[in-house]
């Protein structure tokens, strides 16, 4: 019984080596010009037992072996050395995948050929330098020997690798590293590599299950939770349900992009190879079980991250502080200064911490913020951090609950002001989560205490209660004060942009005559982000409207 089934595996392996190994064989099969079958022949009936085709043909199609292993020379092929050097002409990017696909290949077969490196070899390693024809950015996992895993011999991969094949950190190191080898080195082709069942992965994804603000108490955390980012992806691609497996194995996937986007978004010279078509970034998922590598392609985002401006890694990057001297920024500008540097700040990459003598004595002449900011007064929320801006960038206002609707002369005041004499273009109203101000008003306005206020605090309350109200409404009776909470957080940036295109009439023809923008975002303690929310639904009629003056300000006028 043992042999009978030996005999059958022994015609499978044989149709597997001429799909495997034989592209002239695949082609022709694609084609439908030829067809491989197998069969038993039984000596005692002499009826041939006819197997059909391999279950195994369609995946077989897809290989890259031109040839069979046997016959691939370790020698001048790899090199005029044996071993790739200086002294070899650069690989073209299509080659250079190809080599990896074929080596992986051989290596998944179990039929290496990458050979010991002799005396001569290494002599020439050191002489004529190095001229890897890929560059390879990997796990730190001992399981996925980067160089073995692609039957590669010395000089062939330029190989970097961490803990989740990641440049949330060090970006600095990985994308200088990168910029080196495809720079002075020449390589065509980059390669991120994931792999299934990792470690720092599936750290991230629980990390990000258990949720929570909990500061890191090591550098495994700090990565865990900056990791978790991707997990966050991967979540909001399955949808709720997904179970820890499956939600791991997703975010190992959209943990690859990220980093190529990483390349991509903050490396003006990778940029610009690529554009060129000098440079290829390629993505990729080896498979612990099968010992194969699942090649993804590019970046689904690569031809909008190679329109970026960004030239430097966030944490290498040094800015230089606004003044008089430069000219109003248009609308659209500073809120992608907005966008990027709060962006820097959720990566852990801030730049604006680094402020010098120099900087400061510019800033002694005058300035010229490029976006007027209304707040909420929480300590946990500071705008500058937020956004990692430089002394100049923002002109700030803050109070609890973000709001206009007390103390509105005020407010309204210094923004017509920087909207102003300082010419400032955005102004961007900021709400955050869990926000104690919305909390007590939602609250207040729940237990129905309409009580006249003793306590400038419960005036406060009272007075946000017309943005509780209408979450309510839109929520309905079902909902719980959290989730009236939450939501008022979001009406509530509305309202304050609504508060001042109502009663000031310089911010409303600014808007109208499309000299200013008004726009909102939420902070979201929990994971640094901000949610652009942009401009009010109801802007366009209020701008429409001939508006009236502050309700303080009106009385004020009627004492008078």
């Amino acid at each position: 019984e043992v042999t009978a089934r030996a005999v059958k595996v022994n015609v499978y392996h044989t149709m597997s080596f001429l799909l495997r190994f034989s592209e002239s064989i695949r082609s022709a099969v694609r084609e439908g010009t030829v067809q491989i079958q197998g069969g038993i022949y039984n000596l005692e009936t002499g009826c041939v037992d006819f197997l059909g085709r391999l279950p195994t043909q369609a995946e077989l199609l897809d290989s890259t072996m031109a040839i069979p292993p046997s016959m691939v020379e370790s020698g001048e092929a790899r090199g005029k050395h044996g071993v790739r050097t200086g002294a070899d002409s650069a690989v073209p990017k299509e080659a250079a995948l190809k080599m990896l696909k074929a080596g992986n290949e051989r290596f998944a077969a179990g039929a290496p050929t990458a050979t010991q490196t002799s005396g001569p070899m290494r002599k020439a390693l050191v002489q004529c330098g190095q001229a890897p024809h890929s560059a390879i950015l990997g796990c730190a996992d001992s399981r996925v020997p980067v160089d073995t895993v692609f039957d590669a011999m010395p000089g062939e991969l330029f190989v970097l690798r961490n803990a989740g094949n990641t440049c949330c950190h060090a970006e600095g190191s990985m994308v200088g590293s990168l910029e080196f080898c495809t720079g002075k080195l020449g390589s065509k082709l980059i390669l991120v590599l994931g792999h299934t069942k990792c470690g720092a992965i599936a750290g991230a994804t629980q990390t990000f299950q258990a949720g929570g603000e909990k500061a890191p108490g090591s550098a495994l955390e700090g990565l865990l939770q900056s990791l978790a980012a991707v997990a966050k992806d991967a979540s909001e691609e399955l949808g709720p349900g997904a179970d820890l497996e499956a939600l791991t194995a997703k975010a190992t996937k959209v943990n690859v992009f990220s980093s190529m986007n990483f390349l991509l978004k903050y490396s003006e010279p990778i940029r610009e190879l690529v554009r060129k078509g000098e440079l290829d970034i390629q993505g990729g998922i080896y498979h612990l079980e099968t010992g194969r590598v699942e090649f993804l392609g590019r970046s689904p985002q690569q031809q909008a991250l190679l329109a970026a401006e960004e030239t430097l890694p966030p944490s290498m990057a040094l800015g230089t502080v606004r003044t008089m001297a430069d000219g109003p920024m248009a609308p659209q500008a500073a809120l992608q200064l907005l966008k990027v540097g709060n962006e820097r700040f959720v990566v852990g990459a801030p730049k604006a911490g680094k402020v010098h003598r120099s900087m400061r004595e510019t800033l002694a002449t005058g300035q010229a913020p490029h976006t007027a900011l209304v707040g909420c007064a929480d300590s946990r929320v500071p705008l500058e951090t937020v956004f990692d801006a430089l002394p100049g960038d923002l002109f700030v206002l803050r109070n609890a609950g973000n709001t206009c609707t007390h103390a509105e002369g005020s407010v309204l005041g210094s923004l017509e002001f920087c909207t102003g004499p300082l010419k400032t273009r955005l102004v961007f109203v900021l709400g955050h989560t869990s926000c104690g101000a919305i909390k007590g008003a939602t609250s207040t306005f729940l237990s129905q205490q309409k009580k006249k206020a003793p306590q400038a605090l419960d005036a406060l309350l009272q007075g946000l209660g017309a943005v509780v109200s209408d979450a309510k409404n839109e929520l309905g009776k079902k909902a719980t004060e959290e989730q009236i909470a939450a939501h008022a957080v979001k009406l509530n940036v509305f309202h304050t942009i609504n508060f001042m295109l109502k009663h000031s009439e310089p911010i409303r023809q600014k808007v109208r005559s499309g000299e200013l923008e008004i726009q909102g975002g939420v902070y979201d303690l929990q994971t640094g982000r901000v949610e652009f929310l942009g401009a009010s639904p109801a802007q366009a009629k209020l701008v429409a409207a001939e508006g009236s003056v502050a309700p303080s300000l009106k009385s004020k006028m009627q004492g008078a």
